[in-house]
């Protein structure tokens, strides 16, 4: 089941459910004079996700293909968009562009070093390194800085076919759903490490008004509490396990 939403000023959410991973696999389209689709997603799914995109505009002028970390849901589809976007470029971190793109994508990556601006139009993204938050060390995030909209990547991840956006607590949600991972092959889900609570703090530091999430609803109220909370769950979850 594929949904369509836009959760803040110009961003959509492109949701596809898989019933048989019990998981929403979400996309997010930025509609600018430069747009951006954020999350190339799987190599699988990448003819639904370019049918939704097509009904909200021509896939052929995409600028930027965004993703946070080196993975099949953030990136496995990007060399297909790509191949559609002609004048696309995937964006990433500079360790993600050394690392991984290099090899892996069609056209050579634009690598952002930390708290750079990529300005689509209207909306300037600013870069912020996050390494091993959620995972991988080339891990990053971007905030849109004009209407506070964070693109958060793995981060409040929540199973489940839940509704697009909302302001109701995910955090007991994503605890849940972390839980549900604890005996399986995902019981190490993201390391908690000797920075995650100072990456965490400085994102809430960063006052988002939305958080656009991977896996789950997408949620609006108070981000900068929501991003400290995750922070006291994530270290009960995993501190011990890594």
């Amino acid at each position: 089941m594929i949904k369509v939403s836009e959760i803040a000023p110009d961003v959509y959410r492109i949701s596809v459910f898989v019933k048989e991973f019990n998981l929403q696999f979400n996309h997010f389209l930025i509609k600018d004079d430069e747009p951006m689709l954020y999350h190339a997603g799987m190599r699988q799914m990448f003819p639904v996700v370019l049918d939704a995109v097509k009904k909200l505009m021509d896939p052929s002028k995409l600028m930027w293909i965004g993703f946070s970390h080196f993975e099949v849901d953030e990136c496995g589809a990007l060399n297909e968009w790509l191949q559609v976007a002609p004048n696309a470029k995937a964006v990433c971190s500079e360790a993600g562009a050394i690392v991984n793109m290099g090899d892996f994508a069609i056209r050579p990556a634009y690598a952002m070093p930390g708290n750079a601006v990529l300005n689509t139009g209207k909306h300037n993204y600013r870069f912020i390194r996050t390494p091993h938050l959620p995972h991988g060390w080339d891990a990053g995030v971007l905030f849109e800085e004009t209407n506070g909209t964070l693109l958060c990547s793995d981060l409040f991840h929540q199973n489940g076919e839940v509704t697009d956006i909302t302001d109701k607590d995910i955090l007991a949600s994503h605890k849940n759903s972390m839980l549900e991972y604890e005996q399986g092959p995902l019981m190490e889900y993201s390391p908690y490490t000797s920075n995650t609570s100072k990456i965490l703090h400085s994102l809430a530091d960063l006052k988002p008004k939305t958080l656009a999430t991977m896996h789950g609803s997408s949620f609006f109220g108070d981000c900068s509490q929501a991003l400290m909370d995750l922070d006291i769950v994530m270290k009960e979850l995993w501190n011990n396990k890594n």
